[in-house]
């Protein structure tokens, strides 16, 4: 049981080809997070419009999103729209599932924090003279980022550490993926994903110290 023989220089040798995976990662997270937000204020603006229609199919996105599993979400962009003739890479598959799951997630986010808005700013604004969708814009939006930012790192942790759910989809560019393959060529398994989890560690931890870095350089007032 203890006569593994641990053999941290193969692993070390290997660093460099890890970071690179760990820039693709990184790309992959903060592209989905781009488009989630994107996504996620289209969602929220569609359960404020009062359209049935618009607002039930927001309302099924959220569900989908936060009550299925992000694996099944990723299945489904890759396996699944290959049933209709739909073929994406392993890249753009993870993209489109985690922007799916950020969207989602980003929405409620949102939903809440203009709860959080008094009422009384839309008014004010409406008063000024402005139209609803101006008011919402200018007023209401700044307000809504500046009390969902915290939570939306909340989910830029959750985004990279969702770009490890690539290799069930062939995807061997990120750090999951170049650690499972120099894994399958070396067999040293504790050594190559020990040292993925410390990468996937301090980039969580990097993202979360400077997201509160700027939150209190932007929203201390």
């Amino acid at each position: 049981m203890f006569n593994y023989n641990f053999r941290w220089n193969q692993a070390l040798n290997a660093l460099p080809q890890m970071l690179d995976g760990a820039l693709v990662t990184l790309q992959i997270a903060l592209l989905s997070m781009v488009i989630g937000v994107a996504v996620a204020v289209l969602l929220t603006m569609f359960r404020l419009s009062g359209n049935r229609i618009l607002g039930g199919f927001a309302t099924a996105w959220v569900e989908l999103a936060r009550n299925t599993p992000a694996l099944f979400q990723i299945y489904m962009a890759h396996f699944g729209l290959g049933a209709f003739g739909i073929h994406l890479s392993p890249f753009t598959s993870l993209l489109a599932g985690i922007a799916f799951n950020n969207a989602g997630y980003l929405a409620e986010n949102f939903r809440g924090a203009l709860k959080a808005i008094p009422d009384t700013q839309t008014r004010a604004a409406r008063s000024l003279g402005m139209p609803a969708t101006q008011a919402f814009r200018l007023i209401v939006m700044p307000q809504m980022f500046r009390v969902a930012f915290l939570p939306a790192t909340n989910q830029m942790v959750w985004a990279i550490l969702m770009t490890s759910l690539g290799v069930t989809v062939g995807m061997n560019t990120d750090l999951a993926g170049i650690t499972q393959e120099l894994n399958a060529r070396s067999f040293r398994t504790f050594e190559f994903f020990a040292i993925a989890a410390v990468i996937y560690y301090l980039i969580a931890k990097a993202v979360t110290l400077a997201a509160h870095a700027v939150a209190w350089r932007m929203f201390r007032y």
